[in-house]
């Protein structure tokens, strides 16, 4: 005699709970970042009304090609912040990337290929040196990449020596790429979101890309179930200083001119954007199409500021201030999808 055991149709699987799961983490991520083009809107109209000018073409233009270059940076930051790690050597890195390339192109006839080999390069390595001595070693990710900040920096003002890299020396092929456009559209804000719809569509739709939120969300899980954690936290370290490289050539080809301390203090600006954006300082949660809505949150209020006439000042404290509130979010917004998702274990169970 066999018995053959069936499921009640109110009692929900494991997978339907994993998918409510989804769902409520979904649905708490797209309010974050449309509260973040709420706060936007209400920015950019609230600065327009006081100064018309700040919506002209060129005020437009402005606010995209600054905002893309930490864009960039945020992207390849939220492959390390959703691991529960962090990199504050990114600023540091297209600092000596842009003098690097800069002297290495000034005056010859080096093109942008070249360019973007030396940076990329040196900005992989510096991916490569994180990677190995925190997913490999297992030396606290804030003490690496502080001191590959210190590093970096140190080796950056050694080769500049006090001197800058003028625009009149960089070949007009690198310049093109930092002032040029395509119907329109600026080459920079375009590499930005291209790179960015790739990273994000990697994140959601590949296996291993949900394996960086497994990560997060509880190392020891993802542990358990076979997930090559030293791997994804070195390619996630990887893919940040490449892009970092990258944003060096880039910050060569926007501005030309390169003085030695380019970027100081950016690590800050862009782990600010990514948290800002959504991204949950613990790991786990968090998307790029957020993390670059909060880098434009934070261009876009600093370019306010300046047409308003406000002290810059003001901008790293509202920055400062960005950073606390959307931590204390993140915290209460996880303990609700907590206790939701127990009560619906319990009402189910």
């Amino acid at each position: 005699m066999s018995t053959t055991l069936t499921k009640s149709p109110g009692a929900p699987s494991a997978a339907d709970n994993g998918g409510r799961s989804g769902r409520l983490v979904d649905l708490v991520l797209r309010a974050r970042e449309l509260s973040i083009a709420a706060a936007l809107v209400v920015l950019v109209l609230g600065t327009t009304i006081a100064n018309p000018r700040f919506l002209s073409e060129q005020g437009v233009k402005d606010i995209f090609l600054n905002a893309s270059i930490l864009a960039l940076l945020a992207v390849g930051q939220t492959l390390v912040v959703v691991t529960r790690n962090i990199d504050l050597s990114v600023g540091s890195v297209v600092g000596l990337v842009a003098f690097v390339v800069g002297d290495f192109v000034s005056g010859t006839d080096h093109g942008l290929p070249s360019a973007l080999a030396v940076g990329i390069g040196i900005g992989a390595l510096c991916g490569v040196v994180n990677g190995l001595l925190i997913s490999f070693l297992r030396v606290p990710a804030l003490v690496v990449t502080l001191g590959m900040l210190y590093v970096i920096q140190g080796i950056d003002y050694y080769i500049a020596h006090g001197e800058q890299i003028n625009a009149a020396n960089v070949p007009q092929s690198i310049l093109d790429l930092g002032n040029g456009s395509l119907l329109g559209v600026p080459y920079l804000p375009l590499i930005t979101i291209l790179i960015m719809l790739a990273v994000g569509y990697y994140l959601r739709s590949y296996s291993s890309g949900r394996e960086f939120y497994a990560i997060g969300s509880n190392p020891e899980a993802a542990r358990l179930a076979g997930v090559p954690i030293r791997r994804r936290v070195f390619t996630a370290y990887l893919v940040s200083g490449v892009l970092a490289g990258l944003a060096g050539v880039l910050w060569l080809a926007r501005f030309g001119t390169v003085v030695a301390d380019n970027a100081n203090g950016w690590e800050l600006q862009v782990v600010s954007a990514v948290v800002v954006g959504g991204v949950a300082i613990t790991g786990g949660v968090g998307t790029v199409y957020g993390a670059a809505l909060g880098a434009l949150l934070i261009t876009t209020i600093g370019s306010a500021l300046v047409v308003l006439k406000i002290n810059s000042f003001w901008q790293d404290a509202i920055t400062g201030l960005l950073l606390l509130l959307a931590i204390s979010v993140d915290r209460v917004l996880a303990l609700r999808v907590t206790q939701a998702l127990k009560k619906r274990s319990r009402r189910h169970g």
